[in-house]
């Protein structure tokens, strides 16, 4: 694959940041929180088990470094590549759009999340954006149709005894993979092993 112009950022302990239009956004330093990390987890491992079942050729990977464009790199959660033509010659990043992109909150990121990130994955070709609320435990999915996301749905756990359909319509506890044929998704599957802490003050 023919390297491209943004090769010439190189990777390193400096350059801990990501670029939204060409600003450099900083990482926090310090380790994100352990459900954060236990929703991760999981839903690598819901889409891990289900490549290697039905031998797709396809990777699940977190914390990559993604090359959109050179104004644009980001790190995302989680990210299901597909074209695997888009991995450097050297397999240290990806340049392009991955198929699909995880992102779960924090309230360092929140804001990126929901805007210029969500914005940049649509305008390069992001098949599919997770955003995963660990506060709610509840998952926005976004799905490309003709070059814009559309609103798929506000996915959660429920019991039918106090789902209320009248408002809460678009909200159901499994969501339907768009990039996979037949991969469906349990909200119980991915918060399982949430961790319930009372919050202290400080």
């Amino acid at each position: 694959m023919e390297d491209l112009a943004y090769e010439t950022y190189e990777l390193n302990d400096e350059l801990d940041y990501e670029l939204i239009g060409g600003d450099k956004i900083f990482m926090a330093a310090a380790a994100p929180f352990l459900n954060h990390i236990t929703i991760v987890n999981r839903i690598s491992r819901v889409f891990s088990n289900y490549i290697e079942d039905h031998d797709i050729n396809a990777y699940v990977m977190t914390e990559a470094d993604v090359y959109l464009s050179e104004q644009h790199r980001f790190r995302p959660d989680l990210i299901v590549l597909c074209d695997l033509n888009k991995i450097s010659s050297g397999g240290e990043r990806i340049y392009g759009a991955p198929d699909l992109v995880v992102e779960v909150l924090s309230k360092s990121t929140m804001y990126n999340d929901l805007g210029p990130k969500k914005l940049a994955y649509e305008q390069y070709g992001v098949k599919e954006y997770w955003i995963v609320d660990p506060w709610s435990k509840r998952i926005e999915v976004f799905q490309l149709v003709d070059g814009k996301f559309v609103f798929k749905g506000s996915y959660m756990e429920f019991s039918e005894d106090d789902y209320d359909y009248e408002k809460l319509s678009p909200s159901i506890s499994q969501i339907k993979v768009s990039i996979f044929d037949n991969l469906v998704v349990e909200v119980k599957d991915v918060f399982k092993w949430y961790i319930n802490i009372p919050v202290k003050e400080i």
